[in-house]
This record gives C-alpha cells, structure tokens and sequence, in this order.
C-alpha cells in the first residue's frame, strides 16, 4: 500500500538536547504538512460465518512527514509577518499489529461489506505507539465468468482514518535540518527579530505618556515584546544545537490529525479459481490519496 495526506500540526512545543520544552505554537505556522507512507502488510484472515471475516494485520512500513513552516510575529497593529520560512522531511521505520472484521451482506444482487480495524504502530521516532482505526465501507458486485470458481468484482465505497493525535518523540538535528541552510535561515531571523524590535519600540517611545498608560497600548506593547523574547530564545537555542549538529536532538510534542479524515475509494477483484486472488483499490478525493495492490490465497477449508 501507498497512501499520501495532509496533515494539520497545532500545539507545538520543541526542545533541544534533552532541554526545556517551549511551546511554540503562536510563532510556527505550517503552510504544508504532508504524511507518505510505502507499507507491505500480510493479512491472514478467515471467514468464521458466511457473513463475517475476521483477520489480523502484520505490517512493515516506510513513513515520512514533510513540513514547509514559517516563523511568524506580529506588530503593534496586530498584523502578522513571516520573519523566515523552513523546511523539513523526517523519516521513520515503523511496525504495526492489529486486528480487524468485515461484516458482510448481500443487496440486490451485490453485497455491502463494512471493513473495519484497529492497529498499533510503533514508530521508530516516537515514545508511543500510535493507535489507528480505519473503517472503509464499500458496496460492490460480483460477476461469474465461464471457468468454474473464476469471477471478479468491483466496489466503490468510502475509507475513514482517525489515529491518535497526540504525538512526542525525538530526532537527531541533523535528520530533519540542513545545517548550512538552517544557519542562514537563523541568521535571517535575527535580523528580522532585532528590526520588529526596533519598530515596536520606536511605536511606543512616539506615544505621549497618557496614551502609554492607555491598557490597550500597553497590552500591545507587552504582547509584541513577550513573542519578540520567545522568538529570539527559540533562535539562540537553534543557533547553539547547530554548532554540536553532529551531536544535537531535538525533542518535540505536538497534536497531528489529518485534514481530511474521508476520501472515496473504487476497487475490484479477479478471481482465478477458488485459491488465488488479485485485487487492486484506489482512494482519492480530499486530501488524501492511496493505492492499494494485494495477492491473496485461500486454503479453502
């Protein structure tokens, strides 16, 4: 299987080398998050009543999550501006176990099959497994060829993924930044930092003492100034990691849940004889797309 969506990243917090955590989330802002995964999975499965298959999932996976973030602050007017802008791909390795059934009944002629499974993945870069329950209905028909036991079917159906959204790990520095590129984007940032500083306070030293004491311009000054320390930290704490690059983690904690936890899937099925199967499904619509190829062989018992 392959499967590729976006995701939506909030509640940020980093740290650097088993250091204080920070949350992050007022000043990082993801343009684009996407998850990929390349999975080989074998399912075995039998039918214990005519109209209920049970089965169990043992997959191996190849997963990464690429990121296009900026770093964001804004002005004594409330206006927000990106100050720099980065990217990242991180990959893992991954195991998952799990289970799942397939209650099936016949419409009309065609059949109605409501997949469903839960699975644990332990991912390499993670403290935690992570927990995901996919349920795919899909409504099909199945077409009887001339050659005993040969047939094949179609489907059209639905594919729902709702996983644990909590997430922590960490990661070597140099995995997931460049540090040539990184260390101008910090530079960068500095300059950027040190000029929104300079425009707040040339703001505030230019209002009279009244409009000083005013609490709204006070609330503006104390915010722009709060975030302004926040994002010079967070640049510094960068700045020294990539000095020891070689050496350097970063820890994070964050909630990730897809954009789009529905997309629409189509599929068939061909039948050779009453032991080997070849079956093929593709999702798309949303934000998610997946292909999914398998070769089954039951023992017919």
């Amino acid at each position: 299987m392959w499967q590729e969506s976006d995701l939506i990243i909030d509640n940020l917090s980093v740290g650097f080398n088993n250091g204080p955590m920070t949350n992050v989330d007022e000043l990082i802002r993801f343009d684009n998050a996407v998850a990929g995964a390349n999975i080989v999975n074998f399912r075995p499965d039998i039918w214990l009543f005519p109209f209920l298959n049970i089965y169990g999932v043992i997959a191996k996976a190849k997963t990464s999550t690429t990121i296009d973030a900026g770093l964001w602050l804004p002005d004594t007017s409330n206006n927000w501006h990106e100050v720099t802008a980065f990217s990242t791909k991180a990959e893992f390795n991954v195991t998952s176990l799990g289970f799942g059934l397939t209650p099936t009944v016949g419409i009309g002629g065609g059949w109605l099959a409501l997949d469903m499974n839960m699975v644990w993945s332990d991912v390499s870069a993670l403290d935690k497994p992570v927990f995901t329950f996919v349920f795919g209905p899909r409504l099909g028909k199945t077409f009887s060829l001339n050659k005993p036991d040969m047939n094949f079917a179609v489907w059209a159906g639905a594919f729902r993924v709702k996983f644990t959204s909590e997430t922590s790990g960490s990661l070597d520095l140099s995995e997931v930044l460049d540090p040539t590129e990184t260390q101008a984007k910090v530079d960068q940032g500095y300059i950027r930092v040190e000029e929104a500083a300079l425009q707040v306070d040339n703001w505030w030293n230019s209002l009279s003492l009244l409009e000083q004491q005013n609490p709204v311009n006070q609330a503006k000054y104390e915010g722009a100034n709060r975030l302004l320390d926040k994002a010079g930290t967070l640049l510094t704490t960068v700045d020294g990691a990539l000095s020891t690059v070689s050496t350097s983690t970063v820890q994070y904690s964050l909630d990730k849940n897809l954009k789009n936890m529905w997309n629409f899937i189509v599929g068939g099925q061909f039948q050779l004889d009453k032991h080997w199967m070849i079956r093929a499904e593709y999702g798309f619509l949303g934000s998610r797309q997946q292909f999914l190829s398998g070769l089954q062989y039951r023992f017919g018992l």
